[in-house]
C-alpha cells in the first residue's frame, strides 16, 4: 500500500474498505466508530466521510462487494443443471468452503448481525436466492426418483443450512482441509438423499408410535387385570410399534432408496460407482 500522504482517491478507498472489512469483522458494525476506522488508516474523520458518508456507507460496501463474491461462488456452482446431482452438492460445498477460506474476513462480516434495513442485501437473501437455486435442482431430481415435490423447498433450505452452519464453525475451527470437510456434508447430504422414503415417518416420536405405545399399554392393564391383578404372558408387541421398528422385515428397494444405483447417462464412471 502506498504511503498515507501519498495515495491516490482509488486507493485510498480501498485502504479504508480493507480496514473496515477486518474491524466489521473482528468486532461487528456497532462497535467500531468512524473514530476507529481513521486511526487506522493514519487519515483524519472527515476522509472517511468525504468517501462513504460515514461507517454505514463503507459497511455498505463491504457487505456488498462480499456478497457478490459468495453469490457468483455459490449460484455458479450450481449452475450446470446437467451434472450428476452428486456432483453439484460436491462443487457447492467446495464453492462455500473456498470463500471462506480466502475470504474470512468477508465471510465474518457477512455473518454477523447486520444493521441494513434493505432487506435483498442480506446474507439470508442470499441463501435465500441459493436454496431457490437448489430446490429447482431437487424438484427435477425428485421428479425423476418418484418422491413428492413439495418437499423440496423444505430439503433444500436443509441442504443450505447444513452447509453454511459447518462452514461457520469451520471458519472458526480449521483442522480439516476444506476437501476433507466437503467430503463430511456431501456423505451426509448424498447418502441421505439417495435414499430418501417417499412418505417418512418418525420411528420412535411420531404420534402413530406414541398410539402404538398407548394401545400396547392399555392392553398389557387390560391382560393384568383379566388374570386377577397378575400379567402372566405379556401381549405380543404391535408390529407397527415404535420397539419393533428396527427389527421388522426390511423394505426392497425401490427407485427411491436405490437412486445411487443408476446413474444418470451423462454420469461419469467415478460418478457411476
Amino acid at each position: 500500500m502506498a504511503s498515507s500522504s501519498r495515495m491516490t482517491s482509488y486507493q485510498r478507498r480501498e485502504q479504508l474498505i480493507e480496514i473496515g472489512r477486518a474491524l466489521f469483522a473482528s468486532k461487528g458494525f456497532e462497535a467500531v466508530s468512524v473514530e476507529e476506522i481513521a486511526a487506522s488508516a493514519k487519515v483524519s474523520k472527515p476522509i472517511v466521510y468525504e468517501h462513504f458518508g460515514g461507517k454505514e456507507g463503507l459497511y455498505a460496501v463491504v457487505v456488498d462487494r462480499e456478497m457478490r463474491a459468495l453469490t457468483d461462488a455459490l449460484i455458479g456452482s450450481l449452475s450446470d443443471t446437467e451434472a450428476h446431482p452428486r456432483q453439484i452438492v460436491e462443487r457447492a460445498a467446495l464453492a462455500l468452503l473456498t470463500y471462506i477460506e480466502e475470504n474470512p474476513e468477508g465471510f465474518q462480516v457477512l455473518v454477523r448481525d447486520s444493521p441494513s434495513t434493505d432487506p435483498t442485501g442480506s446474507f439470508s437473501s442470499l441463501l435465500g436466492d441459493v436454496s431457490s437455486k437448489v430446490e429447482q435442482i431437487l424438484v427435477e431430481w425428485f421428479k425423476r426418483q418418484h418422491l413428492p415435490v413439495k418437499s423440496a423447498p423444505y430439503y433444500a433450505q436443509m441442504l443450505v443450512g447444513m452447509t453454511v452452519f459447518t462452514g461457520q464453525y469451520w471458519a472458526d475451527r480449521p483442522k480439516l482441509g476444506k476437501e476433507q470437510l466437503a467430503a463430511l456434508i456431501v456423505n451426509l447430504a448424498w447418502h441421505g438423499l439417495s435414499r430418501l422414503e417417499a412418505k417418512p415417518e418418525l420411528r420412535y416420536e411420531g404420534a402413530k408410535a406414541k398410539r402404538a405405545r398407548e394401545a400396547a399399554e392399555k392392553a398389557a392393564q387390560k391382560t393384568k387385570r383379566d388374570n386377577g391383578g397378575e400379567q402372566r404372558n405379556p401381549p405380543a408387541a404391535d408390529a407397527n410399534s415404535a420397539d419393533t421398528a428396527d427389527t421388522a422385515e426390511p423394505i426392497p428397494p425401490t427407485a427411491a432408496n436405490q437412486a445411487d444405483s443408476v446413474p444418470p447417462e451423462n454420469a461419469t464412471p467415478e460418478n457411476a460407482a
